[in-house]
């Protein structure tokens, strides 16, 4: 499967209510004074799910680990949640094999349940390379990190046609971390559609979706209290002569503040709390003509001259975010996580390798 959908511990009410009382609210305020707001909390929710442990697990990113079975072109399988489902926990090999070992060789079904529940120390999903290397100091692990996946399907034909759906919940230390969510369909008929969701538990999401068709519409958002802090949305037209089409329309929104720049426009409009803001005059800078994804989290930024005559970028006022949200970008777009744990154990019990 096409990079194989791979893949803060605060009370909720705790969390929710710290939300309400740190936003900004950015009603009648000025054009100027409304991007900082919406600046100042979108940096405000990427320091607090940068600094969850719940990130650092979605995150993990080692393109090594990889199910053969997962990359192949060769084979068919059909995998549903009955098929995986009981508590299987991690337990420790006191001899070492190839490196290719069933997962499943360092787990043992303990019981029965309606979920695959899946227990394992935190600190081998933090550091992949190690999940089938026994050390003598992991007798002294604990299985501190469980997900529990409430849905599960895998339906590979080829590299063209396949669905695959995950609905799970990480936890950690025995409370919940949040949801991961994917929902992948591929078909040689009615193309590509692609979406994939992290909830934390402190009231922020963050989500990505890509769908095919004449016009391709892609998005990569996160919200914090039920509200729209940040989102990127590109329409992409086909066009035989570029490889990855031309972008008919981009699509920025930082918390009331929207920019929109259309093909054959020289400026994008912006709009604040859907009203045009005629004084204002918005350039969308493309640094690498080769930047296919056209984010600001890699190589674009918008520049914005206001009607005092002053200017500032998207890049410098989320300057601290950048990073962090290219990172967490990328993962919502592979997820490796969830191949490296759940679907090789999901693979291994298919194909009977214990």
């Amino acid at each position: 499967m096409k990079k194989q959908v791979k893949i803060i511990i605060i009370a909720a009410i705790v969390s929710t209510a710290i939300w309400s009382c740190t936003k900004i609210d950015s009603s009648n305020l000025s054009l100027k004074q409304s991007v900082d707001v919406g600046a100042t909390n979108l940096n405000t929710a990427m320091d607090a799910i940068a600094s969850s442990k719940a990130y650092s697990i979605l995150t993990v990113n080692d393109g090594t680990i990889k199910s053969t079975d997962a990359t192949a072109t060769d084979y068919k399988v059909y995998i549903t949640l009955d098929t995986v489902k009981g508590v299987f926990n991690y337990k420790p090999i006191l001899k070492r094999d190839r490196w290719n070992w069933s997962l499943m060789r360092f787990f043992e079904k303990t019981t029965d349940d309606t979920k695959m529940i899946v227990k394992m120390p935190l600190a081998k999903v933090e550091r992949p390379r190690l999940l089938r290397i026994f050390l003598p100091s992991d007798t002294l692990l604990t299985n501190n990190f469980q997900i529990a996946v409430s849905d599960y399907h895998n339906n590979y034909n080829n590299y063209h046609d396949f669905d695959y759906l995950l609905k799970s919940e990480i936890s950690i230390d025995d409370k919940v971390a949040g949801q991961l969510n994917i929902d992948y369909l591929k078909n040689p008929v009615t193309g590509t559609k692609y979406a994939s969701q992290y909830a934390f538990t402190d009231s922020y999401t963050a989500d990505y979706k890509y769908e095919s068709g004449d016009t391709i519409v892609s998005s990569f958002g996160i919200s914090g209290g039920g509200n729209l802090l940040y989102e990127e949305k590109r329409l992409t037209i086909k066009n035989d002569t570029l490889r990855f089409g031309r972008e008919h329309q981009y699509i920025l929104t930082i918390g009331d503040v929207m920019i929109v720049r259309s093909l054959g426009l020289a400026t994008a409009k912006v709009y604040l709390n859907d009203v045009l803001q005629e004084n204002a005059v918005v350039e969308v800078v493309d640094n690498d003509d080769n930047d296919t994804e056209g984010s600001v989290c890699k190589k674009r930024d918008v520049k914005i001259t206001f009607d005092d005559g002053t200017s500032t970028t998207i890049q410098t006022l989320i300057g601290t975010s950048v990073a962090d949200i290219k990172t967490l970008f990328d993962s919502l777009h592979d997820v490796y996580f969830a191949a490296y744990v759940v679907d090789w154990i999901a693979y291994d019990i298919y194909y009977k390798r214990f």
